[in-house]
């Protein structure tokens, strides 16, 4: 068979596929992983297209080492897809292409899989466990493992069962489908559920505010498309939330479950992969890498917590998980389910748009509904440690009556800042505009931005004075201030510093949820759709940072989160009270929220949106740029600037230094691009990306394109 060409992917910043001569024409189909030839190097790559045996001769192409699959291990619509991303957000497809593959396969390994296996009885040894007589007891423990589904302990009793042809090995089957009963669903859900079609393809969001059981609303859903044979993907936004909704789908749809993210290892997501990929995970609930899973026919999308910006990967491939589920899910005709209680208001925007359906669940499972958010004014009022005495007095009450408390603050540490009281130094972090972060319990400061650590000073640097004093609220010293206040009552907290492993955040949630935690200080995580049945007070050290932010989002990103927070409280349908702290108790987007709600606010802030065309009456790209030297960044953003093709309807901002001008010991700059349509700006960015690595002043220089970008500093 005479030679072909095939075009190849391969992990590299090219933002097209390479031409190579493959002798193997019979088996290169698009989806197989081959090893090429690149540069000096020989790297894995998967076939996106071909083999061509058309008027181009692969004469001079350099040629296709070895195929290493003997099947494409990408179906055609994940391809497709892949291919899609790597367009729409500007990225190099080999490098979005290698997204989609676990570290074992990108790194060449067999991608053969068998299911795994389980022992059954035959005829004879359903016969054996009747007739065996009393002091085979060894034997009898093996046949009665295997009747009730366990694996029978390795040993010489399991070899003489299996030598007896009393037991067998046999592949596990894909789990069938549910058969668990449902709960009966309250008034508001089955009117949603009435207007929801399972099979239907489209958009729909489920705005329900906390506690109105959108999961069981999932949960259904899931289980019609089960029905049907098909795959459910269920995406969350954290993997502290992971084991959490796991558990749950696991409670009604047994081993047909399975998870995917990051606290995984890497032989734990290859089998979630493979296992996704041969129809043998009916469900798979994972983060935001989890929407590249190869799946045999994925029926059903689910976006839980769709606002999050956790779904935005900030970091090398920027995509956000939501959109991509949204697109997925219309190539292939399925429904895609978002669901939030504060809805992003790209999402809201789509729905008034007629874009996307939207479902209501206006009440609680319980009768009792969320608790209004009650202002404290702290001007003039005496603190202790940041809390304010009708903040304390709630605690103390709360705490009489047996009762859990949450206070909310979203900066973690013992202290943003500290502070010399003679001379007025202030602890900089030596690589980025910023300080460091007081963290007493390891006796560090730490930059937040960058990771630089260092310990903490016994004197000032500056001056040599012992003054050194903390300036500022964090988790860690709320903490320390509640175990002061309330000794012996147990305070736990969670954030990042805090939940490192995957089975201690499990055994912390255990302990909240079962009431044994009467005091929980935490960050943002807290806010991630976690259900605490007994909690009845809720209170916010502080939202102030965000009424005056530089970012457009900051007051979305506000309302958003205390109004997921407060909606911890009183959840189970006992009366709960949830207090704000404020400097800013008139702030007219703030008394908005307090009055009309997560509603009333997106509306005004959509009205402002409109007003300004900002997103989503606009769409944004972002060219960064950074560099030891700053002049060096802004030379290659001057350079990309008079480089961008003009059209109509963009609109290119001149290059600025970002917010934080310097981080990690690299100055950082930016350009802003604005279009009205989405077409015009792709339109423009798609040439455009392909000249910036040809500019003399990329050699100085790392940039990446931010397409949707959910900050612009």
């Amino acid at each position: 068979m005479s030679e072909a060409r095939v075009a190849v992917a391969v992990s590299a910043p090219l933002y097209k596929t390479l031409d190579y001569r493959s002798p193997f024409v019979g088996g290169l189909s698009p989806g197989v992983r081959v090893r090429v030839p690149l540069a000096r190097r020989s790297v894995i790559g998967v076939v996106m297209a071909g083999p061509f045996t058309d008027a181009r001769p692969p004469e001079g192409l350099r040629p296709v080492a070895a195929i290493l699959d003997e099947a494409p291990v990408l179906p055609a619509e994940l391809l497709q897809l892949l291919r899609w991303a790597a367009a729409y957000y500007q990225h190099p497809v080999g490098e979005v292409v290698m997204a989609a593959l676990p570290a074992p396969l990108r790194a060449g390994a067999d991608a053969t899989w068998a299911p795994p296996m389980r022992w059954t009885l035959t005829e004879a040894g359903i016969s054996a466990r009747t007739t065996l007589p009393a002091n085979r007891r060894a034997q009898r423990a093996v046949l009665d493992a295997v009747a009730a589904g366990l694996a029978p302990a390795a040993g010489a009793a399991r070899r003489r069962a299996a030598d007896e042809g009393w037991i067998v090995e046999t592949p596990c089957e894909a789990p069938p489908a549910p058969t668990v009963a449902a709960p009966t669903l309250t008034a508001d859900q089955q009117q949603a559920w009435a207007a929801f079609d399972a099979a239907a393809p489209g958009v729909t969001l489920l705005q329900g505010v906390t506690g109105s059981g959108k999961t069981e609303f999932y949960l259904r859903a899931a289980a019609e498309v089960l029905a049907r044979g098909a795959q459910v993907l269920v995406l969350v936004p954290e993997i502290g939330l992971t084991p959490q909704i796991t558990a749950r789908f696991r409670e009604r749809f047994g081993d047909a479950v399975a998870g995917f993210h990051s606290g995984m290892s890497d032989a734990q997501r290859t089998e979630t992969w493979q296992r996704a990929r041969n129809g043998h995970a009916r469900v798979v609930v994972g983060t935001r890498s989890a929407v590249w899973l190869p799946f045999q026919r994925l029926g059903l999308l689910v976006v839980d917590e769709e606002h999050d910006v956790s779904f935005k990967q900030h970091e090398g491939f920027r995509y956000s998980a939501r959109d991509v589920a949204c697109y997925r899910g219309a190539q292939l005709g399925c429904p895609v389910l978002l669901g939030s209680a504060t809805p992003a208001l790209e999402t809201l925007h789509n729905v008034r748009q007629g874009r996307y359906r939207r479902l209501v669940l206006a009440s609680r499972v319980h009768a009792a509904g969320p608790p209004p958010v009650e202002l404290v004014d702290l001007r003039g009022l005496p603190l202790f440690e940041g809390l304010s005495p009708p903040l304390l007095k709630a605690l103390d009450h709360c705490l009489e009556h047996d009762g859990q408390a949450l206070l909310f603050l979203n900066r973690r540490g013992f202290a943003p800042v500290l502070l010399c009281h003679t001379c007025g130094w202030s602890a900089p972090c030596p690589q980025c505009d910023a300080h460091l972060t007081l963290h007493r319990g390891q006796a560090r400061l730490h930059c937040h931005h960058c990771d630089y650590q260092m310990r903490v000073p016994r004197s000032c640097p500056s001056c040599g004075g012992a003054s050194l004093m903390p300036v500022g609220q964090g988790t860690e010293r709320i903490e320390a201030a509640l175990a002061q206040r309330y000794p012996g009552r147990r305070v736990e907290r969670l954030d990042s510093d805090r939940s490192r492993g995957t089975r201690a955040l499990a055994t912390l949630l255990d302990d909240l949820h079962a009431g044994r935690v009467p005091l929980l200080v935490g960050t943002q995580m807290l806010a991630k759709g976690h259900d605490f049945p007994r909690l009845n007070l809720v209170g916010i050290v502080s939202a102030d940072q965000a009424l005056y932010g530089s970012d457009f989002r900051a007051i979305e990103r506000m309302g958003a989160l205390v109004t997921q927070v407060a909606g911890r409280a009183g959840r189970s349908g006992q009366p709960a009270r949830v207090l704000l702290q404020t400097h800013e108790p008139d702030h007219p987007l703030l008394q908005t929220l307090v009055r009309r709600g997560y509603d009333g606010l997106a509306e005004a802030v959509l009205a402002e949106r409109e007003a300004m065309a900002l997103p989503p009456f606009s769409h944004m790209a972002v060219l960064r740029a950074d560099a030891p030297d700053a002049a060096d960044a802004m030379a290659f953003l001057q350079a990309a600037h008079g480089s961008l093709p003009l059209a109509p309807g963009v609109q290119a901002a001149p290059p600025m230094m970002a917010t934080m001008e310097r981080r990690a010991g690299r100055a950082r700059a930016l350009i802003l691009l604005q279009g009205t349509h989405r077409s015009q700006l792709h339109r423009v960015l798609a040439p455009w990306v392909l000249t910036l690595d040809g500019l003399p002043a990329a050699r100085r220089v790392r940039w990446s394109i931010d397409i949707d970008p959910y900050d612009t500093f």
